[in-house]
């Protein structure tokens, strides 16, 4: 006896649940990433007018990585409804027409930025490590 194939939904689903998991991985390694990089300015004692805006740019380098990760998550639940309620074939495989349809302007997109890099989960340790920086750079080290 054959199983019955996949709808379209669920391969979605699954497509974007693997992505979703990806993009988890790829902030783990940003968060690392920033890690080394501070130590690497810590000892040698790069200038915190230079080590600061570089750990900068890896921490909104996470929030952007977040951001897309949040619509794929947003994207996800919206399959698991459709799902759960017997959705049809033709509601699979809209994630960027739908996100075209509300995309933000610039300001908008900024905003979002902005709101995935003041979540706590993506603050640390950039903020932590920053914050060292900036007191090691203070007190003359």
């Amino acid at each position: 006896m054959n199983a019955p194939a996949p709808s379209p939904l669920h391969i979605e689903w699954t497509t974007l649940q693997q992505d979703h998991e990806r993009h988890e991985r790829c902030a783990i390694g940003v968060k690392l990433a920033a890690v080394a990089l501070a130590v690497f300015c810590m000892l040698f004692t790069f200038p915190l007018e230079l080590a600061a805006p570089l750990l900068a740019v890896v921490w909104v380098t996470e929030a952007m990585l977040r951001t897309v990760q949040a619509r794929l998550g947003a994207r996800l639940l919206k399959i698991e409804g459709l799902i759960a309620e017997g959705g049809d074939a033709s509601a699979a495989f809209r994630l960027h027409r739908e996100w075209q349809a509300g995309r933000p302007g610039a300001v908008g997109l900024l905003a979002e930025y902005a709101g995935a890099a003041l979540k706590p989960t993506v603050a640390f340790p950039h903020a932590v490590l920053l914050l060292m920086l900036c007191a090691l750079a203070w007190s003359g080290h």
